[in-house]
């Protein structure tokens, strides 16, 4: 005492229970399919209020009568598309006329890009940016005072793909680096300006996401991890208010241990997971369409 040093107490770590999600207002970007459509249903089985949002009505539709059945307090939709700066503020301004404020924004939505060597194409670089990253941006700026309001927490779902480089996803890759970039520089801002709101990256691996499934299954040699488990992981992450999620952690954290110390080996190894003879030069195995969701 009397001494002018800080004194620094340890966190004892706060055990997960689903208990920490009842009740809370939560968003849920890309949720008509895959990680998106499975966090939902958990946030169902939880008793969250749950406001989910992708492109197609009709898929979105038939999530929030499941989660209605599962025992949501909650469940609504808004559907368009993150091309849309407008849209990606109007699901935010929806929140807070439907729920009256926001504890979580779980940001998940993806467009669509190819598989494949990098083939020059600017403007789908653009494009990508505009819905994988400048719509996260959009939606965080516009929830930003319901969630200092709440202390709420942002949920960031990203991608070892956005830690370390890969072959054959350059402009998705670009995408998710960005995310890193943003969000850890805007923590950082957080804890300055003593703003307690979290944000948790979410860093994954290759999921059984059908989209994941047909662009890659039969080029990867590392098996899928399932999205159900992976989307409970997420939620565990935004729940404990955790700095980053790796899931899973031995493909994805374990790896990245390599950046300093061996990053030519990382790279090896990274190459190493692919079957490079089915991958032809200049090859798109699915071209960009229209964002649809993760």
């Amino acid at each position: 005492e009397g001494s002018g040093h800080p004194i620094w107490v340890s966190q004892i770590p706060v055990p997960w229970s689903p208990e920490m999600l009842k009740g809370k207002r939560v968003i849920v970007t890309g949720a008509s399919t895959g990680i998106g459509e499975e966090m939902a249903y958990h946030l169902a089985r939880m008793g969250s209020h749950i406001l989910i949002t992708a492109r197609t009505e009709s898929k979105l539709q038939k999530v929030v009568e499941r989660c209605r059945e599962l025992g949501a307090a909650s469940a609504q939709y808004i559907s368009g598309t993150m091309e849309d700066m407008a849209f990606a503020e109007h699901v935010v301004k929806e929140a807070q006329t439907s729920l009256g404020g926001l504890d979580m924004l779980i940001l998940n939505h993806v467009g669509t890009s190819y598989f494949g060597y990098f083939d020059g194409d600017v403007g789908h670089v653009r494009k990508l940016l505009e819905i994988n990253f400048l719509s996260y941006v959009a939606m965080t700026v516009s929830a930003l005072p319901m969630l200092k309001e709440s202390e709420g927490s942002i949920v960031v779902v990203s991608s070892m793909a956005g830690k370390v480089g890969f072959p054959f996803t350059v402009p998705y890759s670009a995408t998710k680096f960005a995310l890193d970039g943003f969000f850890s520089s805007l923590r950082q801002e957080f804890h300055i300006q003593n703003i307690n709101v979290s944000i948790t990256l979410c860093i994954l691996g290759f999921i059984d996401t059908d989209r994941a499934l047909r662009a890659a299954a039969d080029v990867l040699l590392v098996p899928p991890a399932p999205r159900a488990e992976c989307a409970l992981e997420i939620l565990k992450g935004g729940a404990l208010r955790r700095r980053e999620l790796y899931y899973r952690y031995g493909s994805t954290r374990l790896p990245l241990l390599l950046r300093d110390c061996a990053a030519e080996l990382l790279d090896r190894l990274v190459r190493s997971r692919y079957r490079l003879d089915r991958i032809g030069t200049g090859q798109r195995r699915h071209p960009p369409a229209p964002p649809d969701r993760r």
